[in-house]
């Protein structure tokens, strides 16, 4: 059975009034099908809730905005300026980060104030915690994929 079978199989139970629990370590695949989701870690559950109460721990909404090299500083000052923290800069792909508490209407601003510098985004965005980031900020280390091998006639467990 294809993966999206599955998915579609576990959501007709469910809507059938049926309740699945699924676990999995593909946090899309929580994040389409769970109703709510507990986070485990090392055994111990550590976060529960919806997936979008979880990404709001995170801290919500994140504005992203990739511009030339050689506007990188005004843009930086522009998105301090708007989302009142200190962006993140990532030279190399040319790209602004910061969280932002209004979303759309921290965008909007933005974006006038760097059409009033004369910059014009290579690409530009609002961009929601995926679970995936969840469970890192939960965490601090990305969820461990555990597959079994065959060691000296037995099954083991082996972490990647």
């Amino acid at each position: 059975m294809s993966r999206m079978s599955l998915w579609e199989e576990v959501r007709r139970l469910n809507n059938e009034g049926t309740t699945v629990m699924l676990t999995t370590q593909y946090l899309e695949e929580a994040d389409h099908l769970a109703d709510s989701i507990a986070v485990i870690d090392t055994g111990k559950v550590i976060a529960r809730g919806t997936a979008d109460e979880l990404k709001n721990q995170v801290g919500g909404e994140r504005l992203e905005i990739t511009v030339e090299v050689d506007q990188i500083a005004t843009a930086t000052k522009l998105v301090e300026q708007v989302s009142g923290t200190t962006p993140t800069v990532d030279t190399g792909i040319r790209r602004i980060s910061a969280p932002v508490s209004n979303g759309s209407a921290s965008l909007i601003q933005v974006l006038r104030l760097l059409d009033d510098a004369k910059i014009h985004p290579l690409d530009i965005g609002l961009k929601r915690p995926s679970l995936d980031d969840v469970f890192i900020s939960l965490t601090g280390h990305v969820a461990e994929v555990v597959t079994e091998e065959v060691v000296g006639g037995k099954n083991a467990a082996k972490r990647k």
